[in-house]
């Protein structure tokens, strides 16, 4: 698909990827359009899958939330049917907040879990992760720090 954008959109975009909550004023006014044309474009951008979603991005250490883990899972045997089951669970655990079929690595996905503490990361790991069908070796990382968390994708290449 080739994207026919040109400054505005890009500004546009850039705005909404760190504010979503703009009023449409408000983002107008950012990118020097009035209010009708620029709430067109992003309605156009938002048809168009460029915007997929908004959404409200919250602080996960007020919400007790103190123990992130990056694992690692190799699976027994590379089939779709194994990686569509495998799938499918991890999408339901509400504890998953990224899950990513890799390559390069000595694993097949890289997950990244949130949780409390260590003792639930211990009962999601056995009581859950491991337990899905196919999973055969684990291996788990912890976030001591965070040095740079960005919601943003770059979009320099566009203008």
């Amino acid at each position: 698909m080739k994207l026919d954008l040109d400054r505005i959109d890009v500004r546009i975009l850039q705005e909404l990827q760190q504010d979503s909550s703009l009023t449409n004023q408000e983002l107008a006014d950012r990118v020097g359009l009035s209010p009708s044309p620029c709430l067109r474009r992003v309605k156009a951008l938002e048809e168009s899958g460029i915007i997929d979603r908004k959404v409200t991005l919250l602080k996960r250490s007020e919400l007790g939330l103190k123990l992130t883990a990056f694992v690692q899972i190799s699976m027994d045997r590379h089939t779709p049917d194994r990686f569509s089951v495998f799938e499918e669970k991890v999408n339901s655990f509400p504890e998953v907040r990224s899950c990513n079929l890799v390559t390069g690595q000595n694993c097949d996905y890289l997950v990244e879990v949130v949780v409390e503490d260590m003792e639930k990361y211990h009962d999601f790991l056995l009581g859950q992760l491991t337990r899905i069908p196919g999973v055969s070796g684990v291996q788990s990382s912890f976030l001591l720090r965070s040095v740079k968390e960005n919601t943003s994708l770059p979009l320099g290449h566009l203008m």
